[in-house]
Protein backbone atom coordinates (compact mmCIF):
# COMPACT_ATOMS: atom_id res chain seq x y z
CA UNK A 1 0.00 0.00 0.00
CA UNK A 2 1.43 3.40 -1.02
CA UNK A 3 2.04 6.14 1.54
CA UNK A 4 -0.37 8.44 -0.33
CA UNK A 5 -3.16 5.86 -0.13
CA UNK A 6 -2.50 5.31 3.60
CA UNK A 7 -2.69 9.04 4.30
CA UNK A 8 -5.89 9.30 2.28
CA UNK A 9 -7.54 6.51 4.25
CA UNK A 10 -6.44 7.97 7.59
CA UNK A 11 -7.79 11.38 6.59
CA UNK A 12 -11.10 9.82 5.55
CA UNK A 13 -11.40 7.99 8.88
CA UNK A 14 -10.54 11.17 10.81
CA UNK A 15 -13.21 13.11 8.92
CA UNK A 16 -15.85 10.50 9.73
CA UNK A 17 -14.95 10.57 13.43
CA UNK A 18 -15.20 14.36 13.47
CA UNK A 19 -18.60 14.18 11.78
CA UNK A 20 -19.85 11.88 14.54
CA UNK A 21 -18.45 14.12 17.28
CA UNK A 22 -19.98 17.25 15.79
CA UNK A 23 -23.39 15.71 15.12
CA UNK A 24 -23.68 16.54 11.42
CA UNK A 25 -26.74 14.40 10.94
CA UNK A 26 -26.76 13.41 7.27
CA UNK A 27 -23.14 12.23 7.30
CA UNK A 28 -23.35 10.77 10.78
CA UNK A 29 -26.34 8.48 10.37
CA UNK A 30 -24.74 5.69 8.29
CA UNK A 31 -21.85 5.31 10.73
CA UNK A 32 -24.01 5.59 13.81
CA UNK A 33 -26.46 3.01 12.49
CA UNK A 34 -23.90 0.34 13.29
CA UNK A 35 -24.01 1.07 17.02
CA UNK A 36 -25.69 -1.43 19.30
CA UNK A 37 -28.54 -0.60 21.65
CA UNK A 38 -27.38 0.80 24.98
CA UNK A 39 -30.43 -0.70 26.71
CA UNK A 40 -31.94 -3.60 24.73
CA UNK A 41 -35.58 -4.30 25.43
CA UNK A 42 -36.35 -1.18 27.46
CA UNK A 43 -39.15 -0.20 25.06
CA UNK A 44 -40.77 -3.61 24.56
CA UNK A 45 -43.74 -2.72 26.76
CA UNK A 46 -44.61 0.12 24.40
CA UNK A 47 -45.12 -2.16 21.41
CA UNK A 48 -48.71 -2.80 22.47
CA UNK A 49 -49.40 -0.62 25.53
CA UNK A 50 -52.63 -0.50 27.48
CA UNK A 51 -53.25 3.22 27.02
CA UNK A 52 -55.71 3.48 29.92
CA UNK A 53 -53.18 1.85 32.23
CA UNK A 54 -50.50 4.33 31.18
CA UNK A 55 -52.83 7.28 31.62
CA UNK A 56 -53.18 6.17 35.23
CA UNK A 57 -49.41 5.89 35.60
CA UNK A 58 -48.37 9.01 33.76
CA UNK A 59 -51.16 11.43 34.57
CA UNK A 60 -51.23 11.14 38.35
CA UNK A 61 -50.34 13.86 40.84
CA UNK A 62 -47.86 11.50 42.51
CA UNK A 63 -45.66 11.76 39.40
CA UNK A 64 -43.48 14.84 39.72
CA UNK A 65 -43.46 15.89 36.07
CA UNK A 66 -47.26 15.69 35.94
CA UNK A 67 -47.77 17.51 39.23
CA UNK A 68 -45.36 20.23 38.05
CA UNK A 69 -46.55 20.26 34.44
CA UNK A 70 -47.61 23.92 34.45
CA UNK A 71 -44.26 25.02 35.89
CA UNK A 72 -42.43 22.89 33.32
CA UNK A 73 -44.44 24.37 30.44
CA UNK A 74 -43.77 27.89 31.75
CA UNK A 75 -40.03 27.12 31.96
CA UNK A 76 -40.04 26.06 28.30
CA UNK A 77 -40.75 29.71 27.37
CA UNK A 78 -42.89 28.90 24.37
CA UNK A 79 -44.07 31.55 21.92
CA UNK A 80 -47.30 31.65 19.98
CA UNK A 81 -45.84 30.73 16.59
CA UNK A 82 -43.29 28.11 17.62
CA UNK A 83 -42.94 24.59 16.27
CA UNK A 84 -42.35 22.13 19.10
CA UNK A 85 -41.66 18.40 19.19
CA UNK A 86 -42.83 16.45 22.24
CA UNK A 87 -40.50 13.47 21.90
CA UNK A 88 -41.70 10.47 23.85
CA UNK A 89 -45.15 12.04 24.01
CA UNK A 90 -46.79 8.91 25.48
CA UNK A 91 -50.34 9.83 26.60
CA UNK A 92 -49.90 13.37 25.31
CA UNK A 93 -50.54 15.58 28.32
CA UNK A 94 -47.58 17.82 27.47
CA UNK A 95 -48.53 17.75 23.79
CA UNK A 96 -51.94 19.21 24.60
CA UNK A 97 -50.50 21.86 26.91
CA UNK A 98 -47.92 22.86 24.29
CA UNK A 99 -50.60 23.06 21.58
CA UNK A 100 -52.50 25.64 23.60
CA UNK A 101 -49.33 27.62 24.32
CA UNK A 102 -48.14 27.94 20.72
CA UNK A 103 -51.62 28.70 19.43
CA UNK A 104 -53.17 27.93 16.05
CA UNK A 105 -50.26 29.60 14.24
CA UNK A 106 -47.82 27.21 15.91
CA UNK A 107 -47.37 23.46 15.56
CA UNK A 108 -46.71 20.57 17.92
CA UNK A 109 -45.31 17.24 16.74
CA UNK A 110 -46.31 14.43 19.09
CA UNK A 111 -43.52 11.89 18.61
CA UNK A 112 -43.60 8.40 20.07
CA UNK A 113 -42.41 4.91 19.25
CA UNK A 114 -45.87 3.48 19.99
CA UNK A 115 -48.59 3.78 17.31
CA UNK A 116 -51.23 3.24 20.02
CA UNK A 117 -50.04 6.31 21.92
CA UNK A 118 -50.10 8.39 18.75
CA UNK A 119 -53.61 7.15 17.91
CA UNK A 120 -54.72 8.15 21.41
CA UNK A 121 -53.19 11.63 21.10
CA UNK A 122 -54.72 12.25 17.68
CA UNK A 123 -58.16 11.35 19.02
CA UNK A 124 -57.87 13.44 22.18
CA UNK A 125 -56.66 16.58 20.41
CA UNK A 126 -59.60 16.39 18.00
CA UNK A 127 -61.93 16.04 20.97
CA UNK A 128 -60.38 19.14 22.56
CA UNK A 129 -60.53 21.19 19.36
CA UNK A 130 -56.74 21.38 18.91
CA UNK A 131 -55.87 21.51 15.22
CA UNK A 132 -52.14 22.21 15.44
CA UNK A 133 -50.91 18.76 16.50
CA UNK A 134 -49.23 16.28 14.14
CA UNK A 135 -48.69 12.70 15.30
CA UNK A 136 -45.40 11.01 14.36
CA UNK A 137 -44.54 7.38 14.96
CA UNK A 138 -40.76 7.38 15.33
CA UNK A 139 -38.08 4.73 14.98
CA UNK A 140 -35.83 3.50 17.82
CA UNK A 141 -32.94 5.53 16.36
CA UNK A 142 -34.69 8.39 14.55
CA UNK A 143 -37.42 10.85 15.55
CA UNK A 144 -38.63 10.94 11.92
CA UNK A 145 -39.13 14.70 11.75
CA UNK A 146 -38.50 16.90 8.70
CA UNK A 147 -35.21 18.78 8.53
CA UNK A 148 -35.23 22.22 10.18
CA UNK A 149 -38.89 21.84 11.14
CA UNK A 150 -38.83 22.70 14.85
CA UNK A 151 -37.72 25.43 17.21
CA UNK A 152 -37.77 23.29 20.34
CA UNK A 153 -37.45 19.58 21.09
CA UNK A 154 -38.83 18.51 24.47
CA UNK A 155 -37.72 15.17 25.94
CA UNK A 156 -39.32 14.42 29.31
CA UNK A 157 -38.52 11.23 31.23
CA UNK A 158 -37.65 9.75 27.85
CA UNK A 159 -33.92 10.18 27.34
CA UNK A 160 -33.25 7.06 29.41
CA UNK A 161 -35.47 5.21 26.91
CA UNK A 162 -33.24 6.17 23.97
CA UNK A 163 -31.78 2.82 22.90
CA UNK A 164 -29.55 4.56 20.37
CA UNK A 165 -28.88 7.96 21.94
CA UNK A 166 -26.32 9.29 19.47
CA UNK A 167 -28.39 8.39 16.40
CA UNK A 168 -31.52 9.84 17.99
CA UNK A 169 -29.70 13.03 19.00
CA UNK A 170 -28.41 13.37 15.43
CA UNK A 171 -31.94 13.14 14.06
CA UNK A 172 -33.15 15.77 16.55
CA UNK A 173 -30.21 17.99 15.57
CA UNK A 174 -31.25 17.76 11.94
CA UNK A 175 -34.89 18.55 12.80
CA UNK A 176 -33.98 21.68 14.78
CA UNK A 177 -33.73 25.04 13.07
CA UNK A 178 -30.54 27.08 13.53
CA UNK A 179 -30.39 28.20 17.15
CA UNK A 180 -33.11 25.70 18.07
CA UNK A 181 -33.18 24.24 21.55
CA UNK A 182 -33.47 20.85 23.21
CA UNK A 183 -34.94 20.55 26.71
CA UNK A 184 -34.26 17.35 28.62
CA UNK A 185 -36.13 16.48 31.81
CA UNK A 186 -35.08 13.21 33.38
CA UNK A 187 -34.49 11.47 36.68
CA UNK A 188 -31.57 12.25 38.93
CA UNK A 189 -29.72 8.95 39.33
CA UNK A 190 -27.73 9.19 42.55
CA UNK A 191 -26.56 6.10 44.43
CA UNK A 192 -27.78 6.17 48.02
CA UNK A 193 -30.32 8.91 47.27
CA UNK A 194 -32.47 7.93 44.30
CA UNK A 195 -35.25 5.36 44.60
CA UNK A 196 -34.30 1.77 43.84
CA UNK A 197 -36.62 1.82 40.82
CA UNK A 198 -34.70 4.77 39.36
CA UNK A 199 -31.32 3.14 39.99
CA UNK A 200 -32.47 -0.05 38.24
CA UNK A 201 -34.39 1.60 35.41
CA UNK A 202 -32.38 4.69 34.46
CA UNK A 203 -29.05 3.81 32.83
CA UNK A 204 -27.13 7.08 33.21
CA UNK A 205 -26.76 9.93 35.67
CA UNK A 206 -27.08 13.61 34.80
CA UNK A 207 -23.37 14.08 34.11
CA UNK A 208 -23.30 11.24 31.57
CA UNK A 209 -26.42 12.58 29.84
CA UNK A 210 -24.94 16.07 29.59
CA UNK A 211 -21.69 14.65 28.20
CA UNK A 212 -23.49 12.57 25.58
CA UNK A 213 -25.65 15.47 24.41
CA UNK A 214 -22.80 17.99 24.48
CA UNK A 215 -20.72 15.69 22.26
CA UNK A 216 -23.55 15.49 19.72
CA UNK A 217 -23.87 19.05 18.51
CA UNK A 218 -25.42 20.87 21.47
CA UNK A 219 -24.30 23.19 24.26
CA UNK A 220 -25.85 23.70 27.71
CA UNK A 221 -27.50 27.10 28.07
CA UNK A 222 -29.44 26.56 31.31
CA UNK A 223 -29.67 24.07 34.15
CA UNK A 224 -32.74 25.11 36.11
CA UNK A 225 -33.41 23.87 39.68
CA UNK A 226 -37.10 23.51 38.91
CA UNK A 227 -37.74 19.99 40.19
CA UNK A 228 -36.61 17.64 42.95
CA UNK A 229 -36.59 14.12 41.52
CA UNK A 230 -35.83 15.28 37.99
CA UNK A 231 -33.43 17.75 36.40
CA UNK A 232 -34.39 20.32 33.73
CA UNK A 233 -31.60 21.19 31.29
CA UNK A 234 -31.85 23.42 28.23
CA UNK A 235 -29.44 22.82 25.34
CA UNK A 236 -28.98 24.79 22.15
CA UNK A 237 -28.16 23.41 18.74
CA UNK A 238 -24.60 24.27 17.76
CA UNK A 239 -23.43 24.68 14.17
CA UNK A 240 -20.41 22.75 12.93
CA UNK A 241 -18.29 25.90 12.72
CA UNK A 242 -19.00 26.75 16.37
CA UNK A 243 -18.30 23.15 17.36
CA UNK A 244 -14.97 23.28 15.57
CA UNK A 245 -13.98 26.46 17.37
CA UNK A 246 -14.97 24.89 20.67
CA UNK A 247 -12.79 21.86 20.02
CA UNK A 248 -15.66 19.48 19.57
CA UNK A 249 -13.50 16.73 18.14
CA UNK A 250 -11.71 16.00 21.39
CA UNK A 251 -14.81 16.29 23.57
CA UNK A 252 -16.76 14.19 21.07
CA UNK A 253 -14.28 11.34 21.26
CA UNK A 254 -14.53 11.36 25.05
CA UNK A 255 -18.31 11.35 24.97
CA UNK A 256 -18.56 8.55 22.43
CA UNK A 257 -16.05 6.29 24.12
Amino acid sequence: MSQAMTVERVNDLTERVLDIACGTAKQVMPALARQESVRPGINLRFENPDVKEFIGKYEGESREVFAQRQAIVAACKLKRDMAVADIGAATGFFTRLFAREVGPEGKVYAVDISPKFIDHIEKTVVGEGLKNVVGVVCMPDNVMLPARAIDLAFVCDTYHHFEFPFQTLASIHEALRPGGQLIVVDFHRIAGTSREWVLNHVRADKEVVVREISSSGYKVVADEPLLKENYFIRFEKVGTRELSHAGCASSGRAGLA
